[in-house]
């Protein structure tokens, strides 16, 4: 099987998405489009290297703004699909927030936000659009030397409630401050955490428990508060949080639920009475000792009230920039999860996993454009990159279908600053597909178009 044949093996699916034949097929060859276009990934160049320059465009810009059609559900193949390359009794999936960087002015999703490249000592601002990620972390390390694979299974817009303006009447301000607290970051995780425990018992995962893991900015009350059935939570806590046990009826009094003597992490990591242990993980490219601390049944009076938590400190990881340089720590990380029962080494494996997610958002952005697309329709906004976001997903569970987890044979012979490379990379999967698209024009036949190079370069020379 090749990695063409393996696309569009995945995303035969879709065709229970779409209204119409002719939308589903719209839609795949959108989605190729925008896999092998070169330079930016605007819509128009989308159309001129699938060979439609001289056709009417409109069809193409009306599959988002006018077509009815749930775009979260492309992601539901991929799912299925790649939930038999995830064995174990817990399934991993990483969930965060990127944003999309606009100039126009006149898309209504846009806002002002922190940008997360702006230096520590001065808070820059940028306007664009707000996703929230979902990411499926597939273990490749339990079969090959190889890292996690994130495939994303969730990319659903969330921006936020705008202010009214100056001469906003006292009603108009309390429904802004009422719809805020319904509409934002944190519930929209409680939201997403529920739909996709939801898919994974469509998709014949009801006996797996979803282990949800996010970054600093989920771990709040809100996110605690609302955890789907056979679901837990494992996030990064801060060092200062104000962490308890129980109260002992014969020390606290019989009425109290929460013990007066308080602690946080750091001073857990920094307590020389309870004992580091060590376990191997798999990061890096190879398996390495961690070195933690674990404190069961915790309580977190302000952010997780009456439920109880398990507190994992991870010691700093030395590390050297050559053999010649001097030791140097990366900083502890504290963890909080709702998990009290499975091992901690599983935990562990799946928060280090957890920066798969960060590489599907470079891919994303910096490889395939997501987000280049000028488009201003309040629908098609959210909907565009969604498309382009589930073929990357797509492409991502074919090479595993197709070729396995390992860099093979098939693939370009790499060059010699990167032949140690194990792991085909999504510029290796992209080449791979322009490829064989040009040299099997019939297995795009039933889509009605073919590519060729001079197609492509044309394309992006315009």
């Amino acid at each position: 099987m090749t990695l063409l044949e393996a696309f569009l093996d995945v995303t035969a699916p879709w065709l229970s998405v779409f209204p119409q034949q002719r939308t589903f097929q719209r839609a795949v060859r959108q989605a190729l489009g925008s896999l092998v276009c070169l330079g930016r990934r605007c819509l128009t160049r989308i159309i001129w290297t699938n060979g439609g320059q001289h056709d009417s465009w409109s069809a193409d810009y009306f599959l988002h703004s006018r077509c009815q059609w749930d775009p979260q559900a492309l992601f539901q193949p991929v799912l299925k699909q790649a939930l038999e390359y995830c064995p174990s009794r817990l399934v991993g999936v990483a969930i965060d927030d990127t944003k999309l960087r606009k100039t126009g002015r006149c898309i209504p999703q846009t806002f002002y936000q922190r940008d997360p490249m702006s230096p520590p000592f001065h808070v820059n601002l940028v306007l664009g659009l707000r996703f929230l990620q979902a990411s499926l972390l597939v273990p490749l390390h339990r079969n090959a030397p190889v890292g996690t694979r994130a495939l994303p299974i969730r990319f659903q817009e969330v921006s936020r409630v705008k202010r009214p303006g100056k001469r906003a009447t006292e009603e108009m301000l309390k429904d802004y401050k009422e719809a805020a607290k319904q509409k934002n970051l944190s519930r929209s995780f409680v939201d997403m955490g529920l739909q996709l425990r939801q898919e994974l018992d469509h998709a014949g995962g009801q006996k797996k428990i979803l282990v949800l893991t996010g970054d600093g900015s989920f771990c709040n009350r809100t996110c605690f508060g609302q955890i789907p059935e056979r679901s837990v939570l494992l996030v990064r806590a801060r060092k200062d949080a104000k962490l308890c046990f129980r109260a002992i009826a014969s020390q606290d009094g019989p009425r109290r639920f929460y013990g007066t003597s308080k602690f946080t992490p750091e001073s857990v990591r920094k307590d020389e009475s309870c004992g580091w242990k060590t376990t191997k993980l798999f990061y890096g490219g190879k398996r390495r000792k961690i070195r933690y601390k674990e404190v069961p049944q915790v309580y977190w009076q302000r952010g997780a009230k009456q439920r109880p938590l398990r507190l994992i400190v991870i010691a700093p990881t030395p590390y050297r920039k050559s053999q010649s340089k001097r030791l140097y720590y990366r900083d502890p990380a504290y963890l909080l999860t709702t998990d009290l029962s499975s091992s901690t080494r599983q935990l562990l494996q799946i928060y280090f996993d957890r920066w798969q997610i960060e590489v599907n958002h470079r891919e994303e952005k910096d490889t395939l454009g997501v987000g280049q697309a000028q488009l201003w329709n309040e629908t098609s906004v959210p909907k565009q990159p969604v498309l382009s976001v589930a073929a990357y997903s797509a492409l991502l569970l074919a090479s595993l279908k197709a070729f396995g987890a390992e860099r093979g044979a098939a693939y370009a012979e790499l060059p010699k600053w990167r032949r140690s490379a194990r792991r085909p990379s999504c510029l290796d999967l992209i080449t791979l597909l322009r490829k064989e698209m040009t040299q099997q024009p019939a297995l795009l036949a039933s889509l009605g178009f073919q590519i060729t190079d001079s197609d492509m370069v044309r394309a992006a020379a315009a």
